[in-house]
Order: structure tokens, then sequence, then C-alpha cells
């Protein structure tokens, strides 16, 4: 296995995974525009195998997946699952779930990423996750980052990702976490 096909259309997240995988020498490349897969799981993981395996079905190679999002304790876990579909765009997401926390004292929250490698057979060989706890501020802060970023702050920073520096969220972050402890798996895969 020397190629890994990315189970997303989106070239950002190619470049983003290259930086984190960078020492085990693989190359990278986006599954195929016309193949779509519908996100029908109910947790992180399940919908990061499902896209990892049919991924690895249509193009008969080893595929890679993740699937992330944000879960606030005071609303049970919510947006989870439906993070990017929680509203239109990345201010109607942040809007809508200050508008949920008014009056709210818990603002405890997790961004939890979960990742799975499919063989070329489709089977689940290698699945990892991390997290990132913080808490959601009554407000955005910083002009970085994306999505939920800018009201997500980390207590031991002190900051909002969107306040950090890259380098440091990629320290932090939930998917460098997640990657950090895929790293090691996929070597020794690499190396059987």
């Amino acid at each position: 296995m020397k190629k890994l096909v990315v189970a997303t259309g989106n070239p950002g997240k190619i470049r983003e995974m290259e930086e984190y995988l960078q020492k085990l020498n693989l190359e990278l490349a986006l599954k195929p525009p016309e193949l779509e897969i519908e996100e029908t799981g109910d947790t992180f993981l399940a919908n990061a195998r499902l896209k990892a395996s049919q991924t690895a079905l249509v193009v008969k190679k080893w595929s890679i997946a993740d699937d992330s999002g944000l879960m606030v304790s005071a609303l049970n876990g919510q947006p989870g699952i439906y993070s990017a579909r929680y509203g239109k765009s990345d201010q109607d997401r942040i809007k809508r779930l200050l508008t949920e926390l008014v009056n709210i004292d818990n603002r405890d929250a997790q961004f939890f990423c979960a990742i799975a490698i499919a063989n070329p057979q489709g089977k689940i060989v290698i699945e990892t996750e991390g997290i990132c706890k913080g808490e959601i501020l009554t407000e955005a802060k910083g002009e970085s980052g994306f999505g939920y970023d800018p009201i997500f702050d980390l207590p031991s920073v002190k900051q909002t990702f969107a306040q950090m520096p890259s380098e440091l969220k990629g320290q932090h972050s939930h998917r460098a976490i997640a990657f950090a402890n895929l790293q090691p798996l996929l070597q020794a895969l690499l190396n059987s």
C-alpha cells in the first residue's frame, strides 16, 4: 500500500491529511467525483467506516475517511453528526448554536474526529478517534479556522481555535489527536 484514496471531494482535506501523514511517505488521492456516499451512520465512526469501505469497494484500492463534528453537553451531544448541516453557513450554524445556549451555564463541548481505513475489499482494518474538550463562548473570537472554531475555546490555551496559529491548533485539535493515534497503526500496517 503506497496510495490511499481519501473518501472526499475536498482538495483541502487531502492537503491537511498529507501534513498529518507526511512521515509515512504515502500518496493521497481524491475519490472519484461521481462517487456520492450518503452518511447514514448514527455516529462519527459509523460514517467514517461507511465512507472508507464504500470508496474502497468502488475504486478497488485502500481508502481512508474521517468524520468529525462538535458535541455540546447541554444539548445532549448536538449538533454531533449533523454539525455541518446545523445551518446553511458557518455563521448560521454558530448563530443557531449560541441561540440554543442562551441562559445555559454549562458550556462544555468537545470536537470529535473518527478515522477509518479500508482495504481494497472494503474491510475496515484500522479505526481511531480523537477528542478535544473545550467550552462554547457566548460570542465569536478570532479570524482563522472555519466552522465552529470562533466559539470553541480551549481553556488550557485560553484561545479559540479561530485565534490560534495553525501550528498550535495542529497540536491540540481533535483531528490532530486522531491522526497521531492513527500513525503507529498505519505504520505497522505498512511494515507488514
